[in-house]
């Protein structure tokens, strides 16, 4: 793996406003936004970097940019994306309109890709359930911000990108209800510090460590050569094939030109891509999810040949079982994903509501597509393809992961989410 290249400054300390003084007098915003450009996306000095996410997390937006500049960027280009007119399209548009994606959304991302630019977007909730009362099918229809060239950039590897939580008041809300507003985003913000190990000395140091482990685990997984994994617990009982070259890989990515970056910042998985023909049983989501705006509580869905051919849940689940009508591979699983109790999210037994975080809290798998880097040469044809990528989870330390070898031998994987290898 090609040295990174990293650049350490201390971060200037821009002026807040009055609504979010309270965030940032002591720093912490500037600190996540420079983890976030140096750990995460590890920006390189002349390098365009694009930054993504909605209106209410401009704080952020202007820490990172700082951030962005103070270690040499070159240009640092900003979207938006609103969920209030996502939430108008659904309401109002005619019916043959929801799936038009503008061609100048992918054609932004493909500039950002010949550039080889540094890309960073936010997570976190801003207008949580903002669409949950709109018509099921029709918000499934709409994809958007999500575009399938986000997966073709991730697979040529050519920017180095990272995503990073951003608390906010409506999020805090959701995290700690009941609980006084300041109080809420306090809570949530301290949370977001211990996660991304920014309440340690040295934060670099530490993510050094867990990295290194994170790839340990990887390498240890991809030398075993399972030909399938069963996860099983209440309400699962899953069986996932793997193709012959699935690779897993762990914190680390590199970009083709050797600049090695952080996807998730925080990170606590290992994943690779599956067998999309060879996945076969049952599971409910041990974690609500959040997609489309709406949040799913207790998602069960029942596979048969590699297809999701029954999906229920208690609560949202139309909106899911909509998005998976999009293409033959919203029915199938692109991505497999194993966490340990290591980690720093699990362990804290708290639903976040943000993909990122609770993905990360524990195992899980992602409907639709699959990343090229997660698989050989020999079997890039048979990864699975789709116009989306939706992770839940499905793990916890109630869920047994065993490796099937082709010769049948079974050897444990996770035990009350303890690595076994």
């Amino acid at each position: 793996m090609p040295a990174a290249r990293t650049r350490r400054r201390t971060c200037a300390t821009a002026s807040p406003s009055r609504q979010n003084r309270s965030v940032t007098d002591n720093g912490r915003l500037e600190r996540l936004a420079e983890l976030a450009i140096t750990v995460g996306a590890n920006v390189q000095p002349g390098q365009v970097v694009s930054l993504s996410c909605e209106p209410g997390k401009e704080p952020i937006v202007r820490a990172l940019a700082a951030a962005a500049y103070q270690h040499g960027a070159k240009f640092v280009d900003v979207s938006y994306f609103d969920l209030h007119v996502k939430r108008a399209r659904i309401q109002y548009a005619a019916e043959e309109d929801l799936e038009f994606t503008p061609p100048w959304i992918a054609e932004r991302l493909l500039h950002l890709s010949e550039m080889r630019a540094a890309r960073v977007a936010t997570s976190g909730p801003v207008a949580p359930g903002l669409l949950s009362d709109l018509d099921p099918r029709r918000v499934g229809r709409d994809p958007l911000p999500f575009v399938p060239e986000a997966i073709q950039v991730v697979n040529e590897r050519t920017t180095n990108w990272t995503i990073v939580p951003f608390p906010s008041p409506p999020w805090a809300a959701l995290v700690y209800p009941g609980v006084a507003p300041d109080e809420a985003l306090e809570r949530l913000w301290r949370d977001v510090e211990h996660v991304c190990r920014l309440d340690e000395d040295d934060p670099l140091e530490q993510w050094r460590m867990r990295a290194d482990a994170l790839d340990a685990a990887a390498a240890r997984m991809t030398d075993a050569h399972f030909d399938s994994l069963r996860f099983e617990g209440p309400g699962t009982d899953l069986t996932v094939g793997l193709l012959p070259t699935s690779r897993w890989i762990g914190a680390r990515m590199d970009t083709v030109d050797g600049i090695s970056h952080v996807a998730n910042i925080p990170t606590e998985e290992v994943f690779t891509a599956p067998d999309p023909e060879r996945v076969d049983g049952f599971v409910r989501a041990t974690k609500p999810l959040v997609t489309g705006g709406n949040v799913v509580r207790g998602l069960s869905v029942r596979f048969e040949g590699g297809r999701a051919v029954e999906i229920t849940a208690e609560e949202g689940g139309e909106v899911l079982a909509a998005l998976t009508e999009r293409d033959d591979g919203a029915k199938r699983l692109g991505e497999l994903a194993l966490v340990d109790r290591e980690g720093r999210i699990g362990p804290l037994d708290r639903v976040f509501y943000d993909t990122l975080l609770d993905e990360n809290a524990a195992s899980h798998v992602a409907l639709g597509a699959a990343y090229e880097v997660c698989v050989g040469d020999a079997d890039k044809g048979r990864i699975n393809t789709s116009a989306i990528h939706i992770d839940f989870m499905i793990g916890g330390n109630d869920v047994s992961v065993t490796g099937r070898q082709a010769d049948g031998t079974e050897v444990p994987v996770l035990r009350d989410g303890r690595w076994q290898l």
